[in-house]
């Protein structure tokens, strides 16, 4: 008689179970999110995280369109093993229109504090010009978890910045690198790297941020692995698979290779997302060629740029390209011949437009390279988002533009506007409050001036 009591027992709690949770408000599953991902003209991902195995699908209606019909994504039912994290595809997207969203968990619909919503991409070619946009760009979160965290002061602050970029009402949002931290505890399983990516995404005042613009992102090694990780870290298929988890790119790694390397288009510009960690060499080592990018992924960047018909090439890596100051993690330090080896290949193929956009730093700053009968290139590093500040480089970087460096909590507003033949980026870095620190115009022409 036992077995059968036992089993009855177990029948029980679990219908009681199920039947408390058909009964609670649903929005008592979301763990974080809903985020918006890639967008392209026929579909947009969305991505939400929840706290338990639920069934987890998103609805969306046209805006200001009360009587047009109303769309469902994929289904999803959520488990441990991706963190209870969804990608919900929107497949059913006209291009240019803007659709408000909501999500269903266990059928029942989810009341958001704030809106949710996201726009397919326009189609302009061969019709008006290229549409205006606005990107943000910055690096470096750090989000305090006294748990785990040094001792001290914490390292993390002044977290008002996303509520600050929430209200620059972006079409996209660029994340450079050391978008969260690993700690001690969390780089060698699953399920510290789960954890981490979890407490950090979940920060109360992300979630209005990443509910009303495409997010797109890279890695630098405090996401990729240990502080300065390189190829040689153990687990880099662990951190890779929470990266295509947690984020919601358009694709992951290029040719078989492995890694995050991917690239999308907006408007009339190109956006190449670059990983500089998968094919890293250690810079302790004695013997070999020194390597950030990799042969395969540089081969494929050139081949990408040349290809582009962009008016405006921003090339997205974690690390600082341009900059000649021999410190850090700075292109020049860890693999000088093969930063010189990309310098001369973009230049002896005549590609303009090229602006690498770039994290790491703790500070930021631009740089500018005018090769003699080449195209200007430039490096906007932007840095940090959350994490702590270090002074600039000053006069180490000869490349410096005056003006430029600023040490302080702070992102970047991208506006990239004008007629097609007169296309310009106004670059304008905003400090926590969202207030303007500086700003630079780039005009398409000028960098088509050899």
């Amino acid at each position: 008689m036992y077995p059968k009591f036992a089993l009855f027992a177990l029948i029980l709690v679990t219908c009681t179970q199920l039947w408390a949770q058909k009964k609670a408000d649903p929005a008592t599953f979301l763990q974080s999110g809903p985020m918006v991902g890639y967008s392209e003209m026929r579909e947009v991902m969305l991505w939400v995280q929840l706290n338990r195995p639920c069934q987890v699908f998103a609805e969306y209606q046209e805006r200001d369109q009360p009587a047009s019909e109303v769309f469902s994504t994929n289904a999803i039912q959520t488990t441990s093993i991706d963190a209870f994290t969804a990608h919900l595809l929107a497949d059913k997207v006209l291009p240019g229109k803007t659709y408000d969203a909501w999500l269903r968990i266990n059928g029942k619909k989810v009341v958001l504090p704030y809106p949710f919503q996201f726009h397919a991409r326009d189609l302009w070619q061969w019709r008006t010009d290229p549409p205006a946009f606005r990107a943000i760009v910055g690096s470096c979160s750090y989000f305090n978890d006294s748990l785990y965290d040094r001792p001290g002061k914490p390292y993390g602050g002044e977290y008002e910045i996303f509520s600050s970029i929430a209200q620059e009402k972006g079409d996209l949002m660029l994340w450079l690198g050391d978008n969260i931290y690993l700690n001690e505890p969390d780089w060698n399983t699953r399920t510290g790297i789960q954890y981490r990516y979890t407490t950090s995404r979940s920060y109360k005042v992300l979630q209005p941020l990443l509910a009303q613009m495409s997010h797109y992102a890279v890695w630098d090694d405090h996401d990729f692995g240990p502080n300065d990780a390189d190829r040689s870290f153990i687990h880099k298929d662990l951190t890779r698979a929470a990266f295509q988890a947690f984020w919601a790119n358009p694709s992951y790694g290029i040719n078989g290779q492995g890694g995050i390397t991917s690239m999308f288009s907006w408007s009339d510009c190109d956006f190449f997302l670059l990983d500089d960690r998968w094919f890293r060499s250690p810079y302790l080592r004695k013997t070999g060629d020194k390597i950030m990018l990799g042969e395969g992924q540089i081969e494929w960047l050139i081949d990408a740029l040349r290809s582009s018909q962009a008016t405006f090439k921003f090339v997205c890596v974690g690390s600082v390209v341009l900059s000649t100051a021999n410190v850090y993690e700075n292109y020049i330090r860890v693999a000088p011949e093969e930063r010189q080896r990309l310098l001369d290949a973009i230049q002896a193929e005549g590609i303009s437009g090229v602006i690498f956009l770039t994290g790491d730093r703790h500070h930021t700053e631009m740089s500018k390279w005018k090769p003699v009968g080449g195209f200007p290139i430039y490096d906007l590093t932007v840095s940090p988002f959350t994490s702590g500040t270090y002074g600039g480089d000053g006069a180490a970087n000869t490349l410096l533009l005056p003006g430029t460096e600023y040490v302080g909590r702070n992102y970047a507003a991208l506006d990239v506007s004008g007629p097609r033949l007169d296309r310009r980026v106004t670059i304008t870095i905003k400090d926590k409050s969202g207030k303007q620190v500086w700003q630079q115009e780039i005009k398409a022409a000028d960098m088509l001036q050899k």
